[in-house]
C-alpha cells in the first residue's frame, strides 16, 4: 500500500494500521527489557524505556513521540480488571 500523499485521516490511519499489523500481528514477544544506560546516552535520551524483542528479531521500543526525542511509557490494560491499568514507566 502506497502512502496517501493527500490522504484523508481515514486513509492515513489505514496505511499505518497495515504497517503496524505487518510488524506485530502473529508475532511472539520473546524478550522484555529496559534499554541500557549506554544506549540511551548514545541516542541523547534521558529516559530508559521498555524494549521488547519479537520472535523474528524485530525490536519495539516505546518513544515519547514519533520523532524519537526520548523514551516513553507503555500502558497495559486487562479487560477482566477494569480498575487497574499497569503503566510501565521509563527509568
Amino acid at each position: 500500500m502506497e502512502f496517501p500523499k493527500c490522504g484523508t485521516p481515514i486513509l492515513i490511519e489505514e496505511y499505518w494500521t497495515k504497517k503496524a499489523e505487518k510488524v506485530l500481528l502473529g508475532k511472539i514477544i520473546v524478550k522484555v527489557e529496559y534499554l541500557s544506560k549506554e544506549t540511551v546516552d548514545d541516542w541523547g535520551w534521558y529516559k530508559r524505556p521498555i524494549m521488547f524483542t519479537l520472535n523474528n528479531g524485530t525490536t519495539v521500543i516505546a518513544q515519547m513521540d514519533d520523532e524519537g526525542n526520548d523514551g516513553g511509557v507503555l500502558v497495559s490494560t486487562d479487560p477482566s480488571d477494569h480498575q487497574e491499568d499497569l503503566v510501565m514507566p521509563v527509568l
